[in-house]
């Protein structure tokens, strides 16, 4: 991503038996950044451990993201969950560097472009 955009980084980590609570308040809360000028949401949870959650979310610039961090929906979602997670929750602003999709993996042997 080329310019001052960025993707944030946002890692959350579960409190005990909670994991599935709020793995689904996350799939609620990452669409609504794209009322913030989100270009592009992913969480992730972990499948060695369940209880860690990575969401990333591109924006064109910090403003955005810091207009979703401090949004209503973002702040209530903390507060109506805040004994799901623990804390401190700290995000991370990144460059994004590089980026690869493959839509069909080729055959094995075959030479990609």
């Amino acid at each position: 991503m080329a310019g001052p955009g960025g993707v944030v980084q946002l890692p959350w980590y579960a409190t005990g038996f909670r994991g599935d609570d709020l793995e689904a308040a996350l799939q609620q809360l990452a669409p609504l950044s794209s009322r913030h000028g989100a270009t592009r949401f992913m969480v992730f949870r972990s499948r060695d451990d369940r209880y860690k959650f990575l969401m990333s979310i591109e924006f064109p610039d910090k403003a955005g993201w810091d207009s979703f961090w401090y949004s209503a929906q973002f702040t209530e979602m903390r507060a109506a969950c805040s004994g799901w997670y623990q804390v401190p929750l700290l995000y991370t602003w990144a460059d994004l560097i590089s980026f690869g999709e493959v839509r069909e993996p080729a055959a094995v042997g075959e030479e990609t472009a």
